[in-house]
């Protein structure tokens, strides 16, 4: 595999406090621009102050709109409120916290400018009294990557692949080693229609004769996440003088105790045939003791 680096800029090691001057940034222009903003991700619940108070009796002769930049999201007449099919069932007001709208299970979708406009009768005319603007930002963090073992396609080359998935924005992923960027292969990019949210993947082949430092960026917009793979080349130790004395130690008791159970049996053996000897040798004599004596003079008369 060709390690070649494309670019010589590291990664960078504080990401959080880019995000962070950049945040302060956003928010001294929205303050400065009169804009409150509201920084949530996915899933979660924003709650959208339209900063003005009325009493309960109020609610009679008044008109609240809310609504996102032309898009009506919620309106209050006659005391009755109404919320457009696309807010609707995760949407509803609070008049007793400032008029604020509650919106729940985010989606990407609803990143925005939205606008509260209080209308109140005046000469039997309805006039704005109070109008006020928030600046909703959702966003869908990708969790750390996982980094997983695809095996050898040849003899000393590994394969390894990086995935993350559920974030936004459109994320782009870089292998680094020793701040260098690599050659990647078999990188893609998917979204969810229906969610909007990203999955990214990434392979990368490297040498298993040498040690290596992998680190996996994905950066999505100005947030980064990483994952680290450390891979150690197989060296085999050899044994130390002490494990060879011990190994040795163990051949020569063994041959000894071989050597002797050796002459131990061959003892043993060897008296046991004396003994069968020495025992027929006992049965013979016992047997010509028992034979009868033959009388000589009978033998001779009988010839």
């Amino acid at each position: 595999m060709d390690n070649t680096a494309k670019w010589r800029t590291p990664p960078l090691k504080h990401p959080y406090l880019k995000v962070s001057q950049l945040l302060v940034l956003a928010s001294l222009f929205y303050f400065c621009s009169g804009i409150i903003q509201v920084n949530k991700t996915v899933k979660e619940v924003a709650v959208l102050s339209c900063d003005y108070n009325i009493s309960t009796a109020e609610l009679m002769k008044v008109r609240i709109y809310w609504q996102k930049d032309d898009e009506v999201v919620l309106a209050v007449t006659s005391g009755q409120t109404k919320v457009w099919s696309k807010y609707e069932n995760r949407t509803f007001a609070d008049f007793t916290n400032n008029l604020s709208i509650v919106i729940m299970a985010l989606r990407l979708s609803d990143n925005g400018k939205y606008t509260c406009i209080v209308q109140k009768t005046e000469k039997r005319s309805y006039k704005v009294k109070h109008m006020t603007s928030v600046m909703l930002l959702v966003r869908a963090d990708f969790p750390v990557p996982s980094i997983t073992d695809l095996g050898n396609p040849s003899h000393d080359i590994k394969r390894i692949m990086c995935s993350t998935s559920g974030g936004f924005p459109k994320p782009h992923l870089s292998w680094w080693e020793n701040e260098e960027e690599l050659n990647a292969a078999n990188t893609t990019v998917s979204q969810d229609p229906d969610t909007e949210l990203y999955t990214i993947s990434s392979e990368l082949d490297f040498n298993v004769t040498n040690n290596h430092s992998f680190v996996c960026l994905v950066k999505y917009g100005d947030l980064t996440v990483s994952q680290i793979f450390n891979w150690q080349k197989f060296e085999p130790h050899p044994p130390n003088n002490q494990q060879q004395l011990w190994v040795i130690l163990i051949l020569v008791v063994s041959g000894v105790i071989a050597v002797i159970t050796a002459i131990t049996g061959g003892c043993l053996a060897h008296r046991s045939v004396a003994r069968w000897r020495q025992r027929n040798r006992n049965e013979e004599d016992m047997d010509l003791e028992k034979m009868s004596p033959i009388n000589i003079g009978s033998a001779q008369a009988s010839v």
